[in-house]
């Protein structure tokens, strides 16, 4: 089985020219954070994927975690591998300095972020869901929460979940039961939650819930949920821990993949109500999620870069060593001289490259938001990344089934037996499209929210910058460069003919928009990635007449975006004509037809 390595040429090569590093780190607050540094930063996060997380995935895949009496105890060595994480601050990179965290930029801790999934999906969910707890209650939470939680969970004591799902209520938050009744300063807590990733553990001393929940004035439908705190245990006025809350986990899940990562089914308030504090305002309890779930959703399409690299890597190495049939490719012994096989991994490279530069430019985004000192640029920034929240999630995560599907296929009949370990990856990846909202819900997000409701503005505004990179390839010297160009032109119009149709039709046919949403999805993930890879092509050209010393890589970088252009940038028209053209025949049958 191959060994995970960071592909740290490529991420720092793609967090200086898409993510906008050199910049971020001159914003006020990040003087400090030299691209040495972050280099530096980066560098030890690797070693510690490769030589902990990385070691654990297989083991986490075979042995899960398992629950015993309401009880869950990981799979072995995460217990220990959790300790070693937190000892060496990685869990707090993003997080406030105000509560013990680093205050790193997003756009670094996204580049280990990504490290921590590939090497091993399911711990890294524990950090994952812990730091989206800290962002809500920083946000949200009075002042006495803050000082009573935040620390311990920046540090890792405590660990974070978040309780939306119930049995009868899936993705409708509109059906939720749950109930919270005031008593005193606090609410008794009743319902029954499920899907609640890391709900149960003994990693750590205590794990705190954010639990939505009504009021019982509350009105009906979404306006009627609230944001509640249940701590596992109660935490007296010192901060010390108390006796344990009326919460317990009746089960966790039997899952198809990233069986390391607990899915627990919990009940509150069997014996009187858990106790239970407010974060926020009454019945804005969904407002103040959405804080935790944004950014969630952004880290699950990270998810999805990283699933695919390791898948890539992986299949790279197995291809590298198979020798079989006779190599059509000179210079090659194993099958990786095999066309259909270099074809695969040429795709799967090439994608892969795209989703990081779109999450890292996401990223960058979210760095203006915090810090530019130019309130125009902070709301254009803010803008972009609305925009782009549900590009990543969807499209990243999307991609990345058939990614790690490719992944598994190169390695043949091999590739279906378990010990290969290539079917992990393509087991993992399948829930990432899942949970944090469908690959259909953001795809509604996109074309509502984001497109519908501002008339477009946001995305015409980056269509317009496309639109300039594309011709100024097209006018460019350099033939691989001007392909690229023409690539990009004839994408760029597609999404722009798909944009003005949704926009046309959103009032009058909001049906036929819908069936055409998840394609249109697709279409802008894709656009916005060739546009991306483009970039790092004309990146890595410039470098090459400058220095000729990572010739190399520099090289690669320009061929796997012609690679992208050729064989991706095309499917745009085709998305398109579906987006334009399809919603006809999705919609025709009846229910007794299908």
């Amino acid at each position: 089985m191959s060994v995970y390595t960071a592909p740290l040429r490529d991420m720092l090569f793609t967090m200086k020219e898409v993510g906008g590093l050199e910049a971020i780190c001159a914003q006020p607050g990040h003087e400090e954070t030299t691209p040495d540094l972050v280099e530096a930063i980066l560098q030890e996060a690797a070693h510690y994927a490769a030589g902990v997380l990385d070691s654990l995935n297989r083991t986490g895949d075979v042995q899960g975690a398992r629950w015993h009496d309401g009880e869950v105890t990981p799979a072995d060595g995460f217990r220990e591998a959790w300790s070693s994480f937190c000892e060496n601050g990685w869990i707090g990179m993003p997080a406030s300095t105000e509560w013990g965290g680093q205050g790193l930029p997003t756009l670094v801790s996204t580049a280990v972020l990504e490290m921590w999934k590939s090497s091993n999906l399911a711990f890294s969910l524990c950090q994952m869901l812990t730091l989206g707890a800290v962002e809500a209650i920083a946000h949200h939470g009075s002042e006495a929460l803050k000082q009573r939680f935040l620390e311990p969970m920046v540090a890792g004591r405590w660990t974070g979940t978040m309780n939306l799902t119930e049995p009868q209520a899936g993705s409708d938050l509109a059906a939720l039961r749950s109930r919270a009744v005031p008593e005193g300063d606090h609410y008794r807590i009743s319902g029954n939650k499920i899907f609640i990733t890391w709900g149960e553990h003994d990693m750590t001393e205590n794990i705190v819930h954010l639990v939505l929940a009504r009021l019982p004035d509350a009105p009906p439908g979404v306006k009627g949920i609230s944001l509640f705190l249940c701590p596992k245990f109660l935490v007296n006025d010192d901060g010390s821990l108390g006796e344990r809350n009326d919460l317990a986990c009746t089960s966790i899940e039997h899952k198809l993949g990233i069986h390391g990562s607990p899915t627990a089914s919990m009940t509150f308030g069997d014996n009187g109500g858990a106790i239970g504090y407010l974060v926020g305002e009454p019945h804005q309890g969904l407002a103040c999620m959405f804080t935790m779930m944004n950014h969630a959703r952004l880290n699950v399409g990270l998810e999805g870069v990283g699933v695919s690299e390791r898948a890539y890597q992986h299949a790279r190495a197995y291809a590298l060593e198979r020798v079989q049939g006779k190599p059509a490719l000179a210079g090659s012994s194993t099958i990786a001289g095999h066309p259909d096989v270099r074809r695969m991994l040429m795709d799967m490279k090439a994608r892969t490259e795209a989703m990081r530069a779109l999450a890292y430019f996401c990223a960058g985004q979210m760095d203006r938001v915090a810090g530019h000192p130019d309130a125009q640029e902070r709301a254009q920034a803010q803008a972009l990344v609305g925009l782009l929240t549900p590009v990543v999630k969807g499209w990243c995560t999307d991609s990345a089934q058939g990614i790690t599907s490719d992944g598994l296929q190169i390695h043949g009949g091999m590739g279906y037996i378990e010990e290969t370990g290539a079917a992990q990856y393509f087991r993992d990846a399948r829930i990432t499209t899942i949970y944090e909202g469908t690959t259909g819900i953001q795809a509604n997000d996109l074309i509502g929210r984001k497109l519908a409701r501002e008339g477009g503005r946001t995305l015409k505004g980056l269509l317009t910058r496309i639109d300039s990179d594309a011709r100024q390839l097209m006018d460019a010297r350099d033939p691989e460069l001007s392909s690229i160009g023409d690539a990009l032109m004839r994408a760029v119009r597609a999404l722009e003919d798909g944009a003005d149709w949704q926009l046309a039709h959103s009032d009058a046919q909001p049906q036929d928009c819908a069936a055409g949403a998840v394609p249109f999805l697709r279409l802008a993930g894709t656009v916005i990635g060739g546009w991306l890879s483009a970039r790092m092509a004309e990146a890595a050209t410039a470098q090459l007449a400058a220095d000729s010393s990572d010739a190399g890589f520099l090289r690669a970088k320009r061929i796997t975006a012609s690679h992208y252009a050729t064989h991706i940038l095309v499917e745009a028209s085709a998305l398109r004509d579906i987006v334009v053209h399809g919603a006809a025949s999705t919609l025709a049958l009846s229910d007794d037809q299908l």
